[in-house]
């Protein structure tokens, strides 16, 4: 798609807005309006109805939402608000004046039981307040926009934002020992590979709506990633192996939430990279922050 687009992204501090708003630089044909709580709430109906009034826009990249898991818990208001209720303003605004919808979803819909990976036609059955926010929020989207492009992923990392890499590396750094959880599998994604993605589904003028997977090749637990991370980092941190159980939080984990990409993979011709080599390359980020 070479026409010039202009393109609003919420979320915009967070982790994949941070990442859409770097790689925004290499489409100066498109205008960007990226935006975070303050400048655009979303969960207040009038103000998306008012930026929607006032901009023209022609594709929406919602990549806000309440990612608190265990706080979810007991703020299950605010989750909703968020994760569901803010979705289906804007849903219903790119319905109204013909823009692109795309909004990002996760692997917690499912309640990782099935003993295989998961495909975008599997029965979602979430297993805490997180996910059951998240599956309204995708319902919402599809039913006020028919249009609609929702996608899953799993497993977030950047070198933006709060997450499990940045989180290993100030432990690895900081004690002899730690404790990992080895019983809960699933597949690492790396914003910027999702980000890229997004704009080459943008890009691409055929993108039929509906429902979609994605996160990085290679299928791993949490100890594995952490021990990926003592190994490309040099730590001398010796890690353990535990049980879930072993580590209690408020919020039930899914143990196997694998999302199989063959459909986004295939229709497009993604080339999705395996989590290793996206890990290292966003490790070698954050060593030159």
């Amino acid at each position: 798609m070479s026409k010039s687009l202009h393109i609003l992204v919420t979320g915009a501090n967070g982790q994949l807005g941070m990442e859409c708003r770097e790689l925004s630089q290499n489409y100066p044909q498109h205008h960007f309006y990226f935006e975070d709580k303050n400048t655009l709430p979303i969960d207040n109906e009038t103000s998306v109805m008012q930026f929607f009034s006032n901009h023209k826009i022609d594709v929406c990249i919602n990549a806000a939402a309440y990612t608190a898991v265990d706080l979810a818990e007991t703020e299950s208001e605010n989750a909703y608000r968020i994760n569901a209720e803010a979705v289906g303003y804007l849903a219903a605004m790119c319905e109204k004046y013909g823009a692109t919808f795309i909004h990002v979803s996760t692997d917690y819909v499912f309640n990782g039981q099935k003993a295989e990976g998961y495909d975008e036609t599997d029965e979602t059955d979430p297993i805490n307040i997180y996910g059951a926010s998240k599956l309204k929020g995708e319902e919402l989207a599809l039913q006020n926009n028919k249009n609609s492009i929702v996608i899953r992923t799993s497993w977030v990392f950047s070198s933006f934002g709060k997450n499990f890499v940045k989180t290993m590396m100030r432990l690895m750094s900081e004690k002899e020992q730690i404790n990992v959880v080895s019983d809960q599998t699933g597949r690492p994604t790396y914003a910027r590979d999702l980000a890229q993605t997004i704009f080459t589904l943008i890009e691409n003028e055929n993108t039929p709506p509906g429902l979609y997977h994605y996160a990085n090749e290679g299928v791993i637990t949490w100890f594995d990633f952490a021990t990926a991370i003592k190994e490309i980092c040099g730590y001398a941190c010796l890690i353990n192996p535990i049980p879930s159980s072993s580590y209690p939080v408020p919020a039930k984990r899914p143990n196997f939430s694998i999302l199989n990409t063959q459909k986004i993979s295939m229709l497009y011709g993604v080339m999705i990279p395996n989590w290793k080599d996206s890990l290292i390359d966003c490790i070698n980020l954050l060593r030159q922050q």
